[in-house]
């Protein structure tokens, strides 16, 4: 298993995707994609948008 290097620049805590850097917070990618979630526009920021780079550890 090859070592992951943090992106300082994207700051993430979602321990089940296979790019977060574990005990550090941050994603190993060099650049992420946001989606907009279905049926947002309802001003919570919680629910407009998601990382779309997102992938299930296994």
């Amino acid at each position: 298993m090859s070592q992951k290097k943090p992106n300082n620049n994207i700051r993430c805590r979602v321990q089940s995707c296979e790019y977060h850097c574990e005990n550090c917070d941050y994603c190993s990618l060099s650049s992420i994609q946001v989606e907009p979630c279905q049926d947002c526009h309802t001003g919570n920021a919680a629910g407009e948008s998601m990382c779309g780079s997102y992938h299930c550890c296994k």
